[in-house]
Formats: structure tokens, sequence, C-alpha cells
């Protein structure tokens, strides 16, 4: 699912946040956004999935401009901090949402264990919530993004607070996701997790410092690092 940014802006009160973004998201790839805190990565999110309204510019997923309705059925979304009912189990979660998406009951279920599992949590399932450390959270919420095998994925620094050995599973569930034809947006300030995508935009105080398949990236430095980047362009990640 290709998702179209031209030109977009925006600013809350007096601050701008994002200036002239434009980004063009192919299908069947992962699509990191790379950047330092405060750079506009999660306001740049925010507009794509319509949860506030660009100043300026225009959004489309697929052939649907931003915001609508009718596009929330074809995406995951996974905040950067956790939108859960901490009253309920996590398996409850699940349930719930999922019947939010209108996934029909018996396949909801097995929808519901199998994701549990991917991000590690079937042991966990049946616990509140509210007894969760804070890594077991974010896994949820992964979880939740997952349910309903939606054709673009858009994940909030994803694996924050996940011990290295599950991200490398989460990130072999990413690739594949993008075999079977997903798109998958990520936001990262993980170097090395930022070199897994296939083309990274490189933000820094709202602007798009670069845009590239990761090999031509690197090739830009010395050192073939991401960091280097950000250097060689003023920015500190």
């Amino acid at each position: 699912m290709q998702v179209c940014v031209s030109h977009v802006s925006k600013s809350f009160k007096k601050q701008q946040v994002l200036k002239d973004i434009s980004l063009t998201i192919e299908n069947n790839e992962i699509f990191g956004l790379i950047g330092p805190s405060g750079a506009g990565k999660t306001t740049l999110i925010r507009l794509i999935i319509g949860a506030v309204n660009a100043d300026e510019g225009e959004i489309k997923i697929g052939n649907i401009k931003i915001p609508s309705l009718r596009a929330l059925r074809d995406f995951g979304y996974m905040p950067q901090n956790d939108a859960l009912y901490y009253d309920l189990s996590g398996y409850d979660n699940l349930m719930f949402f999922g019947g939010m998406y209108g996934i029909a009951k018996p396949e909801l279920k097995k929808r519901a264990h199998e994701v549990l599992k991917l991000v590690d949590l079937e042991h966990d399932g049946g616990k509140k919530v509210s007894n969760y450390s804070g890594g077991m959270k974010k896994r949820l919420s992964l979880a939740v993004a997952l349910l309903a095998e939606p054709g673009l994925l858009i994940l909030d620094e994803p694996t924050v607070g996940i011990d290295p050995l599950l991200r490398r599973r989460i990130w072999e569930q990413f690739n594949r996701l993008k075999e079977q034809g997903k798109t998958i947006i990520v936001t990262t300030h993980v170097m090395d997790e930022a070199v897994m995508c296939d083309r990274l935009a490189l933000i820094y105080n709202g602007g798009v410092l670069a845009c590239d398949g990761v090999d031509a990236l690197l090739a830009r430095t010395p050192n073939h690092t991401i960091e280097e980047l950000f250097f060689n362009n003023g920015a500190q990640a």
C-alpha cells in the first residue's frame, strides 16, 4: 500500500513542527523515519494516520486522502505511548480491539493467540495489563497493531524497552510481513535498527535531511554509518 506525503507542514500554536515534507512510501517495503527526539517523527505519523490535520499539503494512503474513516480499515497503528485497557487482561484487550476491527470471533480467537505468541506473551495473556511491565505493554501494543493483518503497518518506536533477542524476532516478523506484500513504516532513533529498513528518511528539526535506500545513504559517509549522515548535515542524532 503506497503512502504519499506531499508538501506537508504543521505547526502547533506558533511553533512549526514540520516544514514542507514530501515522501513517497512504496508498496512492499519497510520504510524508516529516523531522527532524534523532537525531530518531528511522531507528528508526521499522527498526520499519516489522520489523528491531526496538516496546515498545508496533502497525504494519501492508496487513493484515499487523509484524514478518512475508510483508511482506518487498511492500517494497523502502534503509538509510542501504549493505548491499552489496564483493567483488562492482555487477551481481552486483543478481543476488544479485534471486535472494533470487525474480525469474526472464531478467527479473532485464533489471531489473538498467534500475535500473543509472536510478541512472547502467550503465557501472560490472562494477566491484567495493570500487572504488566513497561516492555510487556509495548509488546501487547504491537500485538494489537498486528491483529487485523493490515496492508499498512505504522509503528512508532515499536521496540523500545524490548530485549535484543525479542527485537530480532520482531524484525524477522516484519520481514515476513513485507514478503506477504505489506508496507511497514517504522520510527526509531536506534541506528543499528535503522539499517534493517529498505529505505530511510532522516528527519531533523521538522525537515527531511535525506531520503534514500540504506546502502545509498551509507555510501555517502566515510565510515558507512547512519550517525555520520546527521553530523554531515549539521544535526546531532
